[in-house]
């Protein structure tokens, strides 16, 4: 499977998703422009509730600290892998700098049936799961 720079392209075009989004949805459409459009375009104000919710659980995980990294998961196939840098700059620098636009998206293309990890620095996972 190779994922072009056009077909890249189109998606953001007809979605308005970032590159990295458009990028990891082609990677799960095989490839496919037409169904990785599929994928984006129908998010629901259920299904952008629900990825708010995801998001806001995830941001009170991350300020109690010692993260280091946010994973989604389906069927134990890790889709998306952002390491958390908290400690560096402080809490709050931190914070803003885990790219939050990508996990929503990725949250709204995947779906709902995923597990969102996260890995703390002692090696320990907590859950956020979803419903399908």
């Amino acid at each position: 499977m190779e994922i072009t720079l056009e077909a890249v392209e189109k998606v953001m075009n007809a979605t308005g998703a970032d590159y990295q989004t458009a990028k990891t949805v082609l990677e799960q459409a095989d490839g496919n422009p037409d169904e990785a459009i599929k994928l984006l375009t129908p998010v629901s104000d259920e299904t952008k509730a629900s990825t708010d919710d995801i998001i806001n659980k995830m941001k009170a995980k991350v300020k109690e600290g010692n993260v280091d990294r946010i994973q989604i998961k389906r069927n134990d196939e890790i889709l998306l892998s952002i390491p958390v840098n908290v400690g560096i700059v402080g809490g709050i620098i931190g914070l803003a700098c885990i790219p939050w636009a990508l996990i929503a998206g990725a949250a709204a293309a995947f779906g709902l049936g995923c597990t969102y990890e996260i890995i703390k620095k002692d090696g320990t996972t907590d859950e956020i799961k979803t419903e399908e």
